[in-house]
């Protein structure tokens, strides 16, 4: 059986682990958190980076420092995983779910201003896949309203967008703030782990407060004050000194994994250009200004017949593919609080898209079989 996902470890994780737990210092913001943070600063160009015990709480501590009122408006795609809306749900916003794309299932920037109203306090920018959104245009609309702009980045370590002038800024670095995921399917991971990027300075402070549960205790441990205390609502929003070493061990091997998950992609693109299009199935698109990072290998199916036999197939001849998001305007909780517009791509990529397995591990072997065994099944079914 090949797996859809398999954790990768470098060899790093348990040695670095057994460090913090000699080092004696557990529960936080220690050595390892700040290797971690340090690397988003430099390396990916965030202004502050704080971990997160996941990019859920990332999301939510978004949430927090927009100030989002009960009656403000988020506007979001809604082809995307619920903890982008439940951030603000739970902070009373009503979510304005935006459709995707016709040509990715990314969020359809043409399809945003028209939704944006006095209410509006925040446009959410979801990268699916690690693919970019037009930042460009985005930020436009966001400064002409006087909006923030959250970029979801979830799938999108390593991955870039590149501005009509040429200038190319990472993912994450480009809207006010930001999340990260390291859950255990993405790219990077720490079994569970996220980190929240703060690039605009005005939530810089208000960012480490809330992270400390709403107490100015990293500002005590700088020397800044002489004791700390409650200042400010928050939560336990950071992760533990194990987590943050786990992080460290990838963090440092980025390069070589980003090399060999982009090989697999490009693998797979290679053995399927040419070879199913004429029976009705597309492969992913990058618009110019974007890249790609190797977060997943995603194929929309002609019909939901179509893509329901292929999975059966595959997962017959021993290969885990599987779909993905279910728009979340049709779902079961809140579907009778949709305002009633038709987002037909997003329904389309949640009746047609599949993914196929993509990790670090993954033999280039083991691709073409995948290949091999998809062509021969696409091509059975359109016999039938």
């Amino acid at each position: 059986m090949i797996p859809f996902n398999k954790p990768f470890t470098t060899g790093n994780e348990l040695i670095y682990i057994a460090d913090a737990v000699a080092l004696g210092k557990l529960s936080g913001n220690g050595k390892y958190t700040k290797l971690a943070q340090d690397f988003f600063e430099e390396s990916i160009g965030i202004k502050k980076a704080l971990l997160t015990t996941s990019c859920t709480d990332a999301l939510e501590m978004c949430a927090l420092l927009l100030d989002i009122q009960p009656g403000d408006e988020v506007i979001m795609p809604s082809f995307t995983f619920v903890s982008t809306a439940n951030a603000f749900i739970l902070r009373g916003a009503k979510i304005v779910f935006v459709d995707s794309r016709s040509d990715h299932p990314g969020m359809d920037e043409s399809g945003i201003e028209s939704l944006i109203t006095q209410k509006t306090k925040a446009i959410v920018v979801v990268h699916y896949g690690g693919i970019a959104c037009d930042m460009e245009k985005i930020l436009s609309m966001a400064s002409q309203h006087e909006l923030a702009v959250v970029e979801d980045a979830a799938h999108s370590i390593g991955s870039t967008y590149s501005f009509s002038n040429g200038k190319r800024k990472h993912l994450g670095t480009i809207g006010h703030l930001c999340t990260y995921s390291f859950h255990e399917t993405k790219n990077i991971s720490s079994g569970e782990g996220g980190l929240l990027g703060i690039n605009d300075e005005r939530f810089s402070n208000r960012a480490e407060i809330i992270w400390e549960k709403g107490t100015n205790r990293t500002s005590f441990f700088r020397g800044e004050v002489d004791k700390y205390g409650w200042v400010d609502i928050g939560s336990s929003f950071l992760p533990s000194e194990v987590t943050a070493a786990f992080l460290w061990a990838q963090l440092e091997q980025l390069d070589k994994i980003q090399k060999k998950r982009i090989q697999i992609w490009e693998r797979y693109w290679e053995n399927l250009f040419g070879k199913v299009e004429e029976y009705g199935i597309k492969l992913p698109f990058i618009p110019g200004f974007a890249t790609k990072n190797g977060n997943m290998f995603y194929l929309v199916a002609k019909s939901t017949a179509q893509r329901d036999y292929l999975l059966a197939e595959l997962n017959a001849a021993g290969v885990l593919a599987v779909f993905h998001y279910q728009s979340l305007h049709q779902s079961a909780y809140f579907q009778m609080k949709h305002d009633g517009r038709v987002l037909p791509n997003a329904d389309h990529y949640s009746d047609l898209l599949f993914r196929l397995p993509l990790y670090f591990d993954l033999d280039l072997d083991q691709v073409d079989d995948i290949c091999e065994i998809l062509i021969d099944r696409v091509k059975e079914f359109s016999k039938t």
